[in-house]
C-alpha cells in the first residue's frame, strides 16, 4: 500500500512541476520585474509622503481625479486626493522615529493593480487598499479605502 501513495504523491508533483516552474519564471523574467517596480512607484512616493510630510512627495503618487474613502472611529470620510495632499505639514511628524510602513500585498491584472498598505504609528494602525491603473504608461493611485484603528492607551 505505501508504494501506492508515494507513487501517487509523486505523480502529483511532477504534474505541477510546470506549473511551479512557470510561476518562478514569471516572478523573475524580466518584464515581471519591470512591471512590478512601476506599481511600487506610486506606493513607495505614497509611503514617502508621510514620512517627510511633503505634499510633493505625495503627489506623484495619485492620479489627479482620484478618491479617498475609509472609516475612522465609525465615521465615513470621503476626500479628493488633493484634499488629501493639502493636509500635508510640510515637516515629518514628531513621532516619526516610533512609526513603520510597508507594502502589505501587490496583485497586478493587465492595466489594474490591488496593494495593500500597512501605517502602524503609535496610537493608530491604518489599513489602506489602493487601486492603481496604468494610464498613458504611467502607473497611479486612482482609489484608496481606509480603516483606521485606534490602539488602546498604555497605562
Amino acid at each position: 500500500m505505501k508504494p501506492l501513495i508515494i507513487a501517487a504523491a509523486l505523480a502529483a508533483v511532477l504534474t505541477a512541476a510546470p506549473a511551479f516552474a512557470q510561476d518562478a519564471w514569471r516572478a523573475h523574467s524580466p518584464e515581471v520585474q519591470a512591471v512590478d517596480a512601476a506599481v511600487r512607484a506610486p506606493l513607495e512616493a505614497y509611503l514617502r509622503g508621510h514620512a517627510t510630510g511633503r505634499a510633493e512627495d505625495f503627489r506623484p503618487a495619485f492620479h489627479p481625479d482620484a478618491q479617498l474613502w475609509g472609516m475612522r472611529n465609525g465615521t465615513l470620510i470621503r476626500m479628493t486626493a488633493e484634499q488629501y495632499i493639502s493636509r500635508a505639514s510640510g515637516a515629518p511628524p514628531a513621532d516619526e522615529a516610533q512609526r513603520r510602513r510597508w507594502i502589505e500585498s501587490i496583485d497586478i491584472t493587465g492595466d489594474t493593480a490591488v496593494a495593500k498598505i500597512v501605517l502602524d504609528y503609535p496610537t493608530v494602525r491604518f489599513t489602506d487598499y489602493m487601486a492603481l491603473s496604468r494610464i498613458d504608461g504611467r502607473w497611479v493611485i486612482v482609489n484608496k479605502m481606509f480603516q483606521a484603528e485606534p490602539k488602546a492607551a498604555a497605562n
